[in-house]
């Protein structure tokens, strides 16, 4: 995680992790920085719900489903042989549905209706390729690019530097330290055993257990002061009437005891 001390010592020494991941204020920071461009939603996408950046561009809108929040993950886009391809999703568990958030939803409303501008400025030349994140004439955006645009915008912005890739980890780093249990994580990112999510995670691991117990003692410690069986709060017991109480019930005092 990019730590304030991490981004002082890489600000000094030009130093840096092979994979960092931002944290939740960064990542809202650079979301903030890039809201006017036109490849927002893809960032958004990838930043939130982890998206591999070949399933980012090999999205299509017959694949989304905005009124119910969903993003059906079944193929990627990638480069070979100089040619950009739509080929099979990664692994069997990669296919899969994806849910939406409503900023994630209102991100990609915003730019459904950016693109169907677009067309309209580009005529008759513009090609109605069905893909949700295109170039200017409608072509489907290549992952490289993706990766070209985010590198420009980090080094525009000066935020601390991650990989486009790293934008996915960050997705579940975020969602972990949330308190989003381990198996939602994996069906998010599309892994195929809970152990791999949780061994790539395992630094977040701690943090979240953490988290956990103290949920569970505040928990139990709140119920102790309700009355069994209602919402009404305990009166708390006052010193000075305790050894009365007592004396009602038929019982004795501390202080009869003592004596």
């Amino acid at each position: 995680m990019w730590t304030a001390a991490r981004v002082e010592h890489w600000e000094r020494t030009g130093e840096r992790p092979a994979v960092a991941v931002w944290t939740a204020e960064q990542t809202a920071a650079f979301l903030h920085a890039i809201g006017g461009h036109r490849l927002y939603a893809a960032y958004h996408l990838i930043a939130l719900r982890g998206l591999r950046r070949g399933e980012a561009a090999g999205l299509r809108w017959v694949d989304v489903d905005l009124e119910h929040g969903t993003a059906t993950i079944v193929q990627q886009l990638q480069r070979r042989n100089g040619r950009l391809q739509a080929c099979p999703a990664k692994t069997a568990h990669s296919a899969r549905v994806v849910a939406l958030d409503r900023t994630t939803i209102a991100a990609l409303r915003a730019h459904r209706d950016l693109q169907r501008a677009e067309a309209t400025t580009y005529g008759d030349r513009y090609r109605d390729s069905g893909y949700v994140f295109t170039n200017l004439n409608g072509d489907p955006v290549s992952p490289g690019r993706l990766t070209h645009v985010f590198q420009r915008i980090l080094a525009e912005y000066r935020l601390p530097p991650v990989r486009l890739h790293d934008l996915r980890h960050g997705a579940a780093t975020l969602a972990l330290a949330a308190g989003v249990e381990l198996k939602v994580v994996q069906e998010m990112l599309g892994h195929s055993s809970i152990v791999l999510t949780a061994d790539t995670y395992t630094s977040v691991l701690p943090k979240v257990a953490h988290t956990a117990a103290e949920q569970t003692a505040t928990h139990v410690l709140r119920a102790g002061w309700r009355v069994p069986g209602s919402k009404r709060r305990r009166r708390p017991s006052s010193p000075q009437r305790r050894p009365a109480a007592a004396a009602r019930r038929g019982g004795r005092s501390a202080t009869a005891l003592a004596a």
